[in-house]
């Protein structure tokens, strides 16, 4: 989908308009969600067909906010700029503020013992999309500018009429979503075939740009360390992506996350008030400086933000209001290591900015980075793999190891993720720059993909489980599959990143 949401963004609608559209599609598949998890003890077979549109809205609202949202963070600086590179790495900080407040506030609405109240998680997060479209639909015009002042992401000026007929726009959509929620369910119930379909995208938009006669031989040599760099990073989130599947079990079942603090309820009362306080000025702000007199508008940003506060206060008051002095958190859930990572970005974003910039002529290149990244995560893997070496299956080891890991793989993470998307930025040509973003998204689904399979293989209750030759009959054995992995792919990074800036150079 940011294949097919990229292109129409770069030909027709413009990047602001497709970021709000995408937007508004998730929306609607969270809430779809939502009263899929209402419905299910009711109506089974409305519940099914709920989930696949939810999940059907989702992917094809993602497909436009994607990968529109990070080329034209890149469009805010000249071409060459060097503060590129940092800005990605503040918009990825900005990121992983979402990323780290999503297990918290899902894990306690709907992490309470009964698995249908996680419905209430989908809720929030929609509820939470709105709030986003709505902020950049008010600001955008303000500050989504070139240095010059000019508009960024505006539609395309010979878009044919049809494309701006709000009734073509929204059977569009419609159309567009219900083929995600078939090829999502034949998937899921037929036949496998998203692999295949991952593979025919990557040749079909190869041979679209390498038979474009309006790019120039160095254009096409700078697509090309895209696909190139690309391809390296499907070994990087393949492992990276363990964090939500075989990681999340090693940490439920064999990290010992006891902790037994007593927290005062005084205490969360302070914090009660210090949110009540904040969301009070925020409602100020809001009303003041949303650069608009559409009372309407003022009206909406008031209930959303008065929703939010109240959904805040009631979560914090209901744990605060149980008749004893303090709280007992004995065990940390594994659910909430999963913000570790986002939190990890958010601390060391700001440092990994400033280093960039520090290093001035000294700074590596952008593929250099790119295989400091692979090197830390096989770091991080081997890291771990040392903590459970000669550790029984039934043994819990000390959380240190889990969190040590995630540290390593959040350094790997900033050297490699932001750097790629400011790369793809600098490389595209204009024409292309939301399609060629997609490139990089799609080889991050195929990296996903990749990491279900591998996170298969984990060897579970004393099985024993192969890849490519490779046995693993206990952690240790599988988390070095990972260091072998990532560390290959990190040597042959580094071996050809000076070509690769040769090629990145051809023709400036």
């Amino acid at each position: 989908t940011p294949l097919i949401g990229g292109y129409i963004a770069d030909r027709y609608w413009g990047s602001k308009r497709s970021i709000i559209i995408g937007g508004l599609l998730m929306a609607i598949g969270e809430f779809l969600l939502f009263f899929c998890g209402s419905l299910y003890a009711t109506s089974e077979s409305l519940s099914t067909l709920l989930f696949f549109s939810g999940l059907g809205f989702m992917i094809a609202g993602n497909g436009f906010f994607k990968p529109n949202i990070s080329s034209l963070v890149g469009q805010l600086y000249p071409k060459g700029d060097r503060r590129i590179d940092p800005a990605y790495t503040i918009f990825y900080m900005g990121i992983n503020v979402g990323g780290a407040l999503g297990p918290l506030i899902c894990g306690i609405v709907g992490d309470t013992g009964n698995p249908a109240d996680f419905k209430w998680a989908f809720l929030v997060a929609g509820i939470g999309m709105l709030i986003s479209v709505l902020v950049q639909k008010v600001y955008q015009d303000k500050y989504v500018r070139d240095p010059h002042g000019v508009p960024l992401g505006e539609p395309a000026t010979n878009t044919p009429k049809q494309w701006k007929n709000p009734l073509f726009v929204v059977l569009g959509l419609l159309a567009f979503a219900a083929i995600a929620i078939g090829l999502l369910y034949v998937d899921a119930t037929k036949f496998s075939f998203l692999s295949y379909l991952l593979i025919a995208a990557v040749l079909f938009i190869a041979f679209i740009l390498f038979t474009d006669k309006s790019l120039t031989s160095p254009e096409k040599q700078r697509i090309g360390v895209i696909f190139i760099v690309a391809f390296f990073v499907i070994f990087f989130w393949s492992a990276f992506e363990q964090a939500g599947a075989s990681l999340t079990l090693f940490t439920d079942r064999q990290t010992d996350r006891a902790i037994n603090w007593n927290i005062s309820t005084y205490v969360i009362y302070g914090v009660l008030g210090l949110l009540i306080v904040y969301f009070i000025s925020l409602w100020r702000k809001a009303t003041k400086n949303l650069g608009t007199n559409d009372k309407s508008l003022l009206s909406g940003v008031q209930i959303l933000l008065a929703i939010l506060i109240a959904g805040i206060a009631w979560v914090i008051y209901s744990l605060a209001t149980k008749g004893e002095a303090s709280i007992l958190l004995d065990e940390i859930p594994a659910s909430t290591f999963q913000s570790l990572n986002s939190v990890f970005v958010i601390l060391f974003a700001p440092v990994f900015a400033w280093l960039w910039i520090k290093l001035g002529r000294h700074e590596p290149s952008a593929p250099t980075k790119m295989a400091i990244g692979l090197f830390l995560l096989a770091v991080g893997y081997l890291w771990i793999a040392f903590g459970v070496k000669d550790v029984s299956a039934t043994t819990k080891v000390s959380m240190m190891w889990i969190v040590g890991m995630y540290a390593l793989h959040t350094w790997g993470e900033l050297c490699l993720s932001p750097i790629g998307l400011s790369l793809v930025n600098k490389l595209a040509p204009l024409k292309f720059a939301s399609l060629l973003m997609a490139v990089w998204f799609l080889a991050n689904a195929f990296a996903n993909k990749l990491a279900g399979v591998l996170s298969a293989l984990y060897p579970s209750e004393g099985k024993t489980t192969s890849f490519v030759g490779y046995e693993m009959n206990n952690n240790y054995d599988f988390f070095m599959l990972f260091v072998g992995m990532a560390g290959v792919a990190s040597i042959i990074l580094f071996l050809i990143s000076k070509k690769l800036q040769t090629m990145m150079n051809t023709g400036k």
